[in-house]
């Protein structure tokens, strides 16, 4: 009776394992769970060329044996025998990228240390190819002491010759495992380099002048300087380029108003078309422009491949504060919201490293906070500039985004050296090859996430706007007294006031940020609203929330509020999400507290700050 055989494909993520496990099988796969664990098992029947069959094995893509999640302690089990009810592979078939050699090297290298019957698929040869690599699969398997065979697991290319030299391999299987070289990480990255140099026989230009911008753009020194430069014209653009088209959207909402006025008569509709809808939704409608600019950008290096290699750059600073690069792109979804960055955790193993991130997603500045710092910066700051083409108003709005992000390191490394102590996790990620954007596809994200505004602005803010314009209209005041005194708004605002009054707040703001909690836009929103209620006269009540700001605002308030909302925290959505993600109102509820005392202690410091240098 024959004895029962198995081979296991192993190999980094994004491999083709599947498919190559597709290829060899056929349709004759059978898929559990491994017992005591979530992760999938995933086996099939291979027939090798002598007709006897035996099965193999997909196991989890692993960057290294030093596993790091569930699914690489699954595969470093099995490849090394230890999974109880689970036969040691009697063959290990390492799947490498062609088009990723030296990465994939990385971990071939750790799996040929175990000594065990090995054959290599160097997988995915035509794309490879179209890249401009020509590789030399004989040199490879010299370098390396085992059979090399390439392979196009879609087209079935190889998949005859990868069988024959399973098949050989088997033969070995009872053999004592041969003693391999056993080197350190770092040894095996350099091992790596050589190895893939020595396989690759040609390289095309376009892939010698990709190599040169990742030398450049991921250089320890020069790859941050240049993202924060990059970063900084982001900023500028957003105030540069905006401009015109702010401008242009808040006539429209001007000669809208007119028109109501003109065409209404005096009372409760009229007001509650001019003072409700148009001053309190067109406020924050006047702000597309800027959060189309910000996502242009955003999607811009998204579609180039750039937006991983800042997350590389990110790895470092991150590890100084406890985290690791896998949190880079949580954390920079949440600049364009903090919903789908807290949602995004769900790819970092490490929980104490996920909690962490979901605790400071909320400290990135997100793209409903443009508004408010816009309608400030608009308010306060001159359109001058500092330097050659470089404005004052996008230097400022780029100090703010920097503050959020220092914040969300600083009470990162706290975090991790209390509450979610720990060390930093491993971070490696493979780069994507740089491109040409497609206008079409820059068109449909840009068009999707201004909807995506357009539809908070005309729900979300359009019913807190028109509630607060509720609140601020009733009871009607007796003659001579202000509407805001009179209104169920105004005592709202008499209680909280005596609380954010040592901060610099006046009556209007403390008003505005409790409607701010179910969208930061709603602030604008909110000032606009209360702002044309207290008007005494319909030019006041036209006039832009900007306008009424630098009129009756000092600048040691200005900076205060915006102080509040880099460190306020974020809108009643972002609080359930971070419950789901969490399982319970705890971390939520510790999230919550820590960035209204960050608020408030900033906020206060701000103010009195201003007020001792005599602004």
């Amino acid at each position: 009776m024959s004895r029962h055989r198995t081979a296991a494909l192993v190999g980094n993520p994004n491999s083709g394992k599947s498919a190559l496990f597709n290829a060899l099988t056929g349709a004759r796969q059978k898929i559990a769970n491994y017992p005591g664990v979530t992760v999938e098992r995933k086996a099939g029947r291979l027939t090798l060329p002598s007709g006897e069959s035996l099965e193999l094995l997909d196991l989890p893509g692993s960057y290294s044996l030093d596993s790091a999640s569930p699914d690489e302690e699954v595969t470093r089990q099995v490849v090394e025998g230890k999974f109880e009810g689970e036969k040691t592979p009697d063959v290990l078939v390492l799947v490498l990228d062609a088009a990723n050699l030296e990465q994939h090297l990385v971990f071939a290298q750790e799996v040929l240390e175990l000594g065990r019957p090995t054959v290599v698929a160097l997988n995915m040869v035509d794309l490879a190819e179209r890249d401009g690599l020509t590789l030399d699969p004989a040199a490879l398997s010299a370098a390396l002491g085992v059979a090399v065979i390439p392979t196009v697991a879609v087209r079935r290319k190889g998949i005859a010759e990868l069988g024959q030299a399973i098949a050989e391999a088997e033969r070995h299987a009872d053999q004592e495992p041969l003693g391999h070289w056993h080197l350190t990480q770092t040894e095996r990255r350099l091992s790596a380099k050589h190895i893939a140099r020595g396989a690759i026989l040609s390289k095309s230009t376009r892939h010698t002048v990709e190599n040169g911008f990742d030398r450049v753009l991921l250089n320890p020194w020069i790859g941050p300087v240049i993202l924060f430069a990059l970063l900084f014209v982001v900023f500028q653009a957003v105030f540069a380029w905006a401009t015109p088209f702010a401008d242009a959207l808040e006539g429209v909402v001007a000669v809208l108003s007119d028109w109501a006025v003109a065409l209404l008569p005096e009372g409760l509709v009229r007001d509650f078309v001019t003072e409700g809808v148009l001053a309190g939704v067109g406020s924050v409608v006047v702000f597309l422009p800027q959060i189309v600019i910000l996502f242009f950008f955003i999607l811009l290096m998204e579609a180039s491949g750039y937006m991983a290699r800042a997350a590389f750059l990110m790895d470092r600073l991150m590890a100084g504060v406890g985290l690791s690069g896998k949190s880079f792109i949580p954390l920079l979804s949440s600049f364009a919201c903090a919903i789908p960055g807290i949602m995004a955790t769900r790819s970092i193993s490490d929980p104490k490293d996920r909690l962490t991130t979901i605790l400071i997603a909320p400290l990135m500045t997100c793209s409903a906070r443009l508004p408010v710092y816009a309608v400030i910066i608009a308010a306060f700051i001159p359109q001058t500039t500092v330097g050659p083409g470089v404005g004052l108003q996008g230097l400022v709005l780029f100090v703010l985004y920097l503050a959020g992000i220092v914040g969300a390191m600083v009470v990162a490394l706290v975090l991790r050296g209390t509450v979610a102590k720990g060390a930093a996790s491993g971070f490696i990620m493979e780069m994507p090859r740089y491109q040409m954007p497609r206008l079409r596809d820059l068109a449909i994200g840009l068009w999707q996430r201004a909807w995506v505004f357009l539809r908070r602005a005309g729900t979300i803010i359009f019913v807190a706007t028109i509630a607060l314009w509720v609140l601020l209209s009733f009871p009607q005041a007796e003659p001579g007294e202000s509407q805001l005194d009179a209104s169920i708004a105004g005592t709202i605002a008499d209680g909280l006031h005596p609380i954010l009054a040592p901060i610099g707040f006046n009556r209007e703001i403390s008003l505005a940020i409790i409607p701010a909690m179910a969208a930061r836009e709603v602030a604008v929103s909110a000032l606009a609203t209360t702002y044309a209620v207290q008007a005494d006269d319909e030019e006041l009540a036209a006039a832009g929330v900007t306008e009424r700001i630098a009129d009756l605002w000092t600048l040691p308030t200005a900076l205060a509020f915006l102080a509040w909302f880099v460190f306020a925290p974020q809108c009643l959505s972002t609080i359930a999400v971070a419950r789901r993600e969490t399982n319970g109102w705890k971390w939520p509820i510790f999230m919550v507290v820590y960035l209204f005392v960050l608020a408030y202690v900033f906020a206060g410091l701000t103010y009195w700050s201003a007020l001792a240098l005599g602004w």
